[in-house]
Parts: C-alpha cells; structure tokens; sequence
C-alpha cells in the first residue's frame, strides 16, 4: 500500500467505518466473542525523510488518576506499540500506538496490526479500568 486511500479502500471493504475524514479514519472492532469492541484510529503521519506512515491506534483510559509507571513497565515489556497520550475532548487519554512505513505495508499486514492492537488495547483497558469497555 503506498497511499492512504490503498489504506482507506481496503478498510472500507472490510470494517464498517464509523469516521472517514481525509487523513482520519475510525473503525470498531468486536473481540471476545462479540461481548466487547474496541474503537481502532488510522491517520496518516509524514516522516522528517517526507516519508509516508500509518499510524493505527487506540484509547485505553483517561490518564487523571492514573499510574504512569505501570504504563511505562508495560511499555518496556512489548514487542509491537507504544504507549502515549494524547488529547481527546480535552482530557488526557492513555493511548496504544503503532506507526509502520507505507513502504511493505499489505492488506494482510495491515489487517494483522488491526487485530493485534485492538486486542491488545481492550487488555490494556480492563486492565487500567477495573474491566471496562469505554474504548
């Protein structure tokens, strides 16, 4: 995939997109058995080489209250994402993240990572939000 709309096209056909603005699209996915979902981002991000990145991510909880070095020990543990936060209404959220180049990015790629970081970010949200499914 070497655009956002390769990107756009392919998730289109197979997640039902609930925001498709032109470098944002939101998607919801269900996990465990139906009996969850998770809201998954997509945007586009343009590296300081002018490279072109997908940023996928998703919101685990509000940070007010929360403690920032479980956070960080858990972000030291993982292979795949990141944690961050970023502003969402105006409160600071605790976000999973994860940027891959456009460059070898597949439908099949992108469809993995979709997967991997909803179901990641729903564990990281009961997790931090004593079972919850606000995400």
């Amino acid at each position: 995939m070497q655009s956002f709309e390769q990107i756009r096209a392919h998730v289109a056909g197979v997640y039902t997109l609930s925001t498709n603005d032109p470098y944002l699209i939101a998607i919801e996915i269900t996990l465990d058995g139906g009996r969850r979902r998770q809201g998954i981002f997509l945007t586009e991000l343009e590296g300081d080489d002018g490279r072109k990145y997908l940023r996928l991510s998703t919101a685990i909880a509000p940070m007010t209250g929360l403690d920032g070095r479980r956070a960080l020990e858990f972000n030291w543990q993982q292979r795949v994402g990141y944690l961050a936060q970023s502003m969402l209404d105006g409160a600071p959220y605790l976000q999973l993240c994860e940027n891959r180049p456009y460059d070898g990015l597949n439908a099949s790629e992108l469809d993995r990572l979709v997967l991997e970081i909803g179901g990641l970010g729903d564990t990281l949200e009961r997790a931090f939000s004593a079972g919850g499914d606000l995400f």
